[in-house]
């Protein structure tokens, strides 16, 4: 499955999490989110991304340019990270579970 606009580009102008203004919001069809606001309460960018049901993780930024870059590669790694999450039927899930954990803890130090 691939990135998409998040409810069809509806949320791009609205206020975000950090109080901020929309820029860019994506969600991928497994189930995670992407955002990416200007202005808010704490930094002139902030970007908030989470697996659904397993994590939601924000970061901060100075300019337009670093938060675009930090937002793709952060994106290329929620993909990662989902395709290792096991789903239901999947006999081996259990065994697969510390792998994910694992990943998940990463990626908050990759993008502290």
């Amino acid at each position: 499955m691939n990135w998409y606009a998040f409810d069809t580009g509806k949320s791009i102008g609205q206020r975000g999490t950090e109080s901020g203004i929309i820029i860019r919001d994506e969600e991928h069809g497994s189930g995670a989110r992407i955002t990416l606001e200007r202005d808010g309460q704490t930094a002139p960018l902030a970007i908030t991304c989470g697996i659904y049901g397993w994590m939601v993780h924000t970061r901060f930024f100075g300019t337009e340019a670093e938060a675009q870059s930090e937002f793709e590669m952060m994106r290329a790694e929620l993909s990662r990270i989902i395709n290792t999450i096991p789903l239901d039927p999947d006999p081996d899930g259990d065994s697969k579970m510390p792998a994910v954990s694992e990943s998940l803890s990463e990626f908050v130090r990759m993008f502290p």
